[in-house]
C-alpha cells in the first residue's frame, strides 16, 4: 500500500475517532459513522448489521439503503452473504453479488440497484460482533488495499464497541446485552452473584493513533520484552524433554517476522499498537479455527496466551486491576487449577469454565466446597466483564449473563425451594435411612480435602465412603512428604469422629496429571496408564502413601482401597504391599491399626467376573460408578454427545449389578456404590431394592436420598423393576416413578 493509501487510511480512522467525542446518542453515532465510512471509500452503500442474538443479525444503521429498514431488516447466521460473513469470520468480495450462490434479495433495503458487495467481519479476539458491508452499483472487485483499508475500519468499530460507544437506542451495546450459556454440569446447585474474572481481559481505549512511527517503536519494543521473557522460560533447568517442546512452539510464534511485520502494516494504515495486536490475534484465530489439524486448533492457547502478555506489557494493564472483588462473586475463567480454585475457597458463589471436565480436579474441588459449577461454557470470556451479573444454574448446566429481571425473579423462586427443601432434609440429619419394610441404607459422603469434612455432621452422613487423596499431589509443585501425609490424614480422622474413612489411594492419570510428573501422550488416557497401575509401575510412590496411612492411624481403624482394579492379580500385588509395609511398620516398632480393611474399587466390568478367591479376599468393595457406566456402554463421561445418553436404570446396567450382588454375598463382602448416580434419589432407591446397603455420594446428596428411602418400601420397588423387566421393558425408571407416583409423596 502506497503512502497516500496509507495516509487515507488514517484520515478515515482519525474521523471515525472524533465521532467518539460527539455527544451523540447510540444511533446517530452508528448513522454518521457509516456516512463517514462511505464518503472515504468512494462508494454508495455502506451498512452495520450487528448481532441481536448469537444466531441473527439486525441491520442497525446505513448509508445509501432504505432508512426504514433499519431494525426491521434481520438475517440468520449463515443466510445470505451478509451471514455467510458473520459465519465464516472472513471477507465476502464479488463483483456481482445477485449471481453468488446463497445470496439472499431484501427487498425493503432498497439493494437491488446495487451489483458490489464487499462484507468483512466486525470481531474482537474470537467475538464476532457483526458485519461491515460496502455495495455499489457498478460492478467493481474491492481491491486488496480497499480490503485491507476496510478491515482495520472494522477492527476500530468494535473496540468501539467495546467502549461502550454504540450504546443506546440501538440496544445492540457490547456486554450489555443479556446471554444465555449452555454448558455441562461440574457441580449441582444454583447461585447468583456477580463476575469475578480469574485474568481480567485488557481493554484497549485507544484504538485509533496519530503517530505511526511512534506506535511502531512501542510495539517493537514490546515484542522485543516478550522475547525475552520467553526465552528466559526455556532457559530454566528444570524443565523436561516435552516441556521444552511445548514452550520451543510458544518461542516460534514470539519471534516470527510475520507476526510482527502484519502488526506493523497496520499500524501503518492507523491502529495503534495495542489494536493491531488485537486485530492480528482476530485474525489469525479464525484461521486457526478453520482447519482440521488439532494440534494446529491447540495452538491457540499460545497465540491467545502470548497476545495477551504482549497487550498487558503494552498498557500496563496487570492481572491485578485493582478492581475490588464482589461480595458474591461468581468466577469466570478458561480453566483453573485445584490449587487457584483453592486459594479463593468458599468465597466463590459459583463457577464457570470454558474449558474444564466433569471429573477433573477443579470439579472435585468444587464439589467439595459446594460451588455451583458449570464447564465448557464457550464463548463467556469474550462476553463477561467483571461485576455483571450472572446466573448459575449447576443442575442444568446453564449460565444467564446480564439476565433479564423475569429470569432473575425465576431463578430466585428455584433458590428459595432449594433452601426449603434443604431445611426439610436438616430435620431428617440425625435420623437413619431406614425404609419402611425395615431395610437400614448407610449413607457414606465423598470428599478429598480437610474443607469436605464438616459436611460430615451438617449432612447426616454416617461416614467417608471415598476420600479422594490425589488433591493433596495436584495442588503442589513437588512431590508432597510422608510426614506431610501423614498429618493430613490423621486429622482427617480426628474429624471424622470415629466414623468410617475409606482412603482410596493415589488415583492420578486420565485427566488428572501431576504438575511434577513427566506426562504420557496417550490416545486414550481414561483406559490407559492411570491409578493402581502407576501405583505398581511405581511402587515408592505406592509404598510412602500406605506408611503414610498407617502412621495416621495411630492405632485406630484404617480402610484403605485401591483404584481401577480390573484383575484379581493386581489387587493381590497391592494388597500383599500393605501387608508389607504392617510388617515394617512393627518391626521399627510404630503403632499399627487396631482393625485394618482392604478393598478395591469395582470401575471396570472385567473384575465383576474375577474369581471366587477376589471376593474371599477383599474385605470391601465399592461400585465405582461413574467410570463403570462410561467402560460398561462405551460412552465417553467427557463426551456430550454420549455421556447423557445411556442409563444407569438400563436393565443391562442392572444385570451386571444383581451379579456384583451375588458375587459378594457368600463371602459377605461389603459392597457399596460409589459416584454421581449414588445421588440422586430414583437411582439410590434402585441401588437399595437391588441389594446394595452402602451408597456413597456428595453430602448435598444425602438429604433428598434419605428422604425418599424413609418413605420407600424396597420389596415393593424391587417387585416393580422386576415386573418391568419381565415386560421386556430396556429401563425401569418409568416403573419406579409409577411405583412412587402411587405412594402420593
Amino acid at each position: 500500500m502506497g503512502e497516500r493509501k496509507e495516509s487515507d487510511s488514517r484520515k478515515l480512522l482519525r474521523r471515525l475517532r472524533d465521532v467518539l467525542g460527539m455527544p451523540d446518542h447510540g444511533q446517530d453515532r452508528l448513522d454518521r459513522i457509516t456516512h463517514i465510512i462511505a464518503d472515504s471509500m468512494g462508494t454508495e452503500v455502506c451498512s452495520i448489521y450487528l448481532f441481536r442474538d448469537p444466531e441473527t443479525l439486525e441491520l442497525c444503521a446505513t448509508e445509501g439503503l432504505k432508512k426504514e429498514a433499519v431494525h426491521k431488516t434481520r438475517m440468520k447466521l449463515g443466510e445470505g452473504l451478509v451471514g455467510r460473513v458473520a459465519r465464516l469470520g472472513q471477507p465476502v468480495n464479488t463483483a456481482n453479488a445477485p449471481a453468488e450462490k446463497g445470496f439472499r434479495f431484501m427487498p425493503e433495503t432498497g439493494e437491488e440497484i446495487y451489483s458490489s458487495f464487499l462484507g468483512v467481519p466486525i470481531q474482537r479476539v474470537g467475538e464476532r460482533l457483526g458485519v461491515l458491508v460496502l455495495q455499489s452499483k457498478d460492478a467493481r472487485i474491492y481491491t486488496e488495499d480497499d480490503i485491507d483499508a476496510i478491515e482495520v475500519v472494522a477492527m476500530v468499530l468494535a473496540e468501539m464497541a467495546e467502549l461502550g460507544a454504540f450504546g443506546g437506542d440501538n440496544g445492540l451495546a457490547l456486554h450489555r446485552q443479556p446471554i444465555m450459556f449452555r454448558g455441562t454440569c461440574g457441580q449441582e446447585g444454583a447461585a447468583e452473584g456477580h463476575v469475578w474474572l480469574h485474568e481480567p481481559r485488557v481493554v484497549v481505549t485507544n484504538p485509533v493513533a496519530d503517530d505511526p512511527l511512534t506506535e511502531i517503536d512501542r510495539i517493537r519494543e514490546a515484542v522485543g520484552e516478550l522475547r525475552v521473557s520467553v526465552d528466559d522460560l526455556l532457559a530454566a533447568e528444570s524443565l523436561d524433554k516435552e516441556q521444552k517442546a511445548v514452550l520451543e512452539a510458544y518461542r516460534m510464534f514470539a519471534h516470527s517476522r510475520g507476526w510482527l511485520r502484519r502488526m506493523e502494516e497496520d499500524i501503518q494504515r492507523g491502529l495503534s499498537a495495542e489494536a493491531a495486536v488485537e486485530k492480528e490475534q482476530s485474525t489469525a484465530r479464525n484461521r486457526l479455527e478453520q482447519v482440521e489439524d488439532a494440534y494446529l486448533r491447540e495452538r491457540l492457547h499460545d497465540l491467545d496466551d502470548l497476545s495477551n502478555r504482549l497487550l498487558r506489557i503494552l498498557t500496563g494493564q496487570g492481572r491485578d486491576t485493582g478492581a475490588a472483588m464482589p461480595e458474591d462473586p461468581v468466577l469466570v475463567a478458561r480453566n483453573i487449577g485445584p490449587a487457584e480454585l483453592l486459594d479463593y475457597g468458599r468465597r466463590l458463589k459459583g463457577v464457570v469454565l470454558e474449558e474444564g471436565s466433569v471429573g477433573s480436579h477443579a470439579a472435585v474441588v468444587a464439589r467439595a466446597l459446594a460451588i455451583p459449577m458449570v464447564i465448557h461454557a464457550k464463548g463467556i470470556i469474550t462476553d463477561a466483564l467483571n461485576g455483571n451479573a450472572i446466573l448459575v444454574d449447576g443442575d442444568q448446566g446453564i449460565v444467564h449473563l446480564r439476565p433479564e429481571e423475569t429470569i432473575s425473579r425465576s431463578f430466585r423462586d428455584k433458590i428459595a425451594m432449594q433452601a426449603e427443601a434443604q431445611k426439610r432434609y436438616a430435620s431428617l440429619r440425625d435420623l437413619p435411612a431406614l425404609t419402611t419394610d425395615g431395610a437400614r441404607v448407610e449413607l457414606l459422603m465423598n470428599a478429598g480435602l480437610m474443607a469436605d469434612l464438616p459436611s460430615l455432621v451438617g449432612s447426616g452422613a454416617e461416614g467417608v465412603g471415598l476420600f479422594r487423596t490425589e488433591l493433596q499431589f495436584l495442588i503442589r509443585n513437588k512431590m508432597p512428604q510422608r510426614s506431610e501425609l501423614a498429618t493430613l490424614y490423621a486429622r482427617v480422622m480426628d474429624a471424622a469422629k470415629g466414623r468410617p474413612v475409606a482412603f482410596r489411594t493415589l488415583d492420578i492419570g486420565s485427566d488428572k496429571v501431576l504438575p511434577y510428573m513427566k506426562p504420557n501422550d496417550e490416545p486414550n488416557p481414561a483406559m490407559g496408564w492411570r491409578a493402581i497401575r502407576v501405583g505398581l509401575d511405581k511402587p515408592g510412590v505406592l509404598r510412602m502413601q500406605l506408611q503414610a496411612l498407617l502412621r495416621a492411624s495411630g492405632g485406630r481403624d484404617l480402610h484403605v482401597m485401591f483404584p481401577f482394579i480390573s484383575e484379581f492379580g493386581e489387587f493381590k500385588a497391592a494388597r500383599s504391599h500393605v501387608l508389607r509395609e504392617i510388617h515394617r511398620e512393627k518391626s521399627l516398632g510404630h503403632t499399627v491399626p487396631k482393625d485394618l480393611k482392604i478393598g478395591a474399587m469395582l470401575e471396570t466390568p472385567s473384575l465383576a467376573f474375577a474369581p471366587d478367591e477376589f471376593f474371599r479376599l477383599a474385605d470391601f468393595i465399592s461400585i465405582g460408578g461413574n467410570d463403570l457406566k462410561q467402560f460398561f456402554f462405551a460412552a465417553d463421561r467427557e463426551n456430550e454427545r454420549v455421556r447423557k445418553r445411556y442409563d444407569v436404570l438400563n436393565v443391562s446396567f442392572l444385570e451386571l449389578i444383581d451379579h456384583i450382588v451375588r458375587r459378594c454375598a457368600p463371602f459377605g463382602t461389603k459392597l457399596s456404590y460409589c459416584g454421581e448416580d449414588a445421588g440422586r434419589p430414583i437411582e439410590a432407591l434402585a441401588f437399595a431394592a437391588m441389594g446394595l446397603r452402602v451408597l456413597s455420594m456428595r453430602p448435598a446428596s444425602i438429604g433428598p436420598v434419605k428422604a425418599l428411602l424413609r418413605v420407600a418400601d424396597l420389596g415393593a420397588a424391587r417387585a416393580a423393576m422386576d415386573a418391568a423387566r419381565e415386560r421386556g421393558e430396556e429401563n425401569v425408571r418409568g416403573a419406579l416413578m409409577d411405583y412412587l407416583a402411587g405412594l402420593k409423596l
